[in-house]
């Protein structure tokens, strides 16, 4: 009489075989997930840099066009103490430009609407090369040397007043001389580390004219 056959069960996964399956899928998406954090953080600080950085630019082109500012009011200041007039041109000051209402000049006017980095028709502020700044100030190298460009918008006397004036010895200049002083509007550029950072200053400065 034949020997019935053997029926074998089929192999029932166990509970370890489970947890085992799950434990890889949890470990999955935990790396995902730091994954993903990481990148965040990485992206937050590479952001926050580049904010850091812009501002620093913005600083230094700010402190570069107040040099420049600074400069050009010297400049009108130390030529108001000689004997010669401060006469806007190339003969006396170079760089200063006369100032008609309803006419403004176009070289003066084009550099105050200018966007960006624009230098014709001004004068460079030239006391250090700031492009090429040396050992532990190379932090603070300008991507252009900043200029000024300045204005004389005549005399300070509001008109109708006459031709009256400070004079003799009480005046800047002993004896007759005159002592007229006049408006001057000076503007100033300034790049900041890179050329993308620009900023423009601009003020008003009384000096002695004749």
């Amino acid at each position: 009489m034949p020997m019935p056959a053997l029926i074998r069960n089929p192999t029932v996964p166990t509970a370890s075989t489970h947890q085992r399956g799950a434990a890889l899928m949890v470990a999955l998406v935990f790396m995902l997930l730091l994954a993903i954090l990481a990148i965040g953080a990485m992206r937050s600080a590479l952001l926050q840099e580049k904010m850091v950085g812009a501002v620093r630019n913005q600083q230094l082109a700010g402190m570069g066009a107040e040099s420049a500012l600074r400069a050009a009011e010297f400049r009108l200041w130390s030529a108001s103490l000689g004997a010669q007039p401060v006469i806007c041109g190339a003969a006396a000051l170079g760089g200063c430009y006369s100032y008609v209402a309803g006419q403004p000049n176009a070289t003066a006017q084009a550099f105050i609407d200018a966007r960006g980095w624009f230098t014709a028709g001004a004068t460079r502020y030239s006391t250090v090369d700031m492009t090429a700044l040396p050992g532990a100030t190379t932090n603070a190298r300008l991507a252009s040397n900043p200029v000024f460009l300045v204005e004389d918008l005549g005399i300070e006397t509001p008109p109708g007043l006459g031709p009256a004036h400070e004079s003799g010895a009480s005046g800047s200049n002993a004896g007759s001389r005159s002592t007229d002083k006049h408006l001057y509007r000076i503007t100033a550029r300034s790049t900041g580390g890179n050329a993308n950072s620009v900023r423009v200053v601009q003020t008003t400065f009384a000096a002695k004219s004749n």
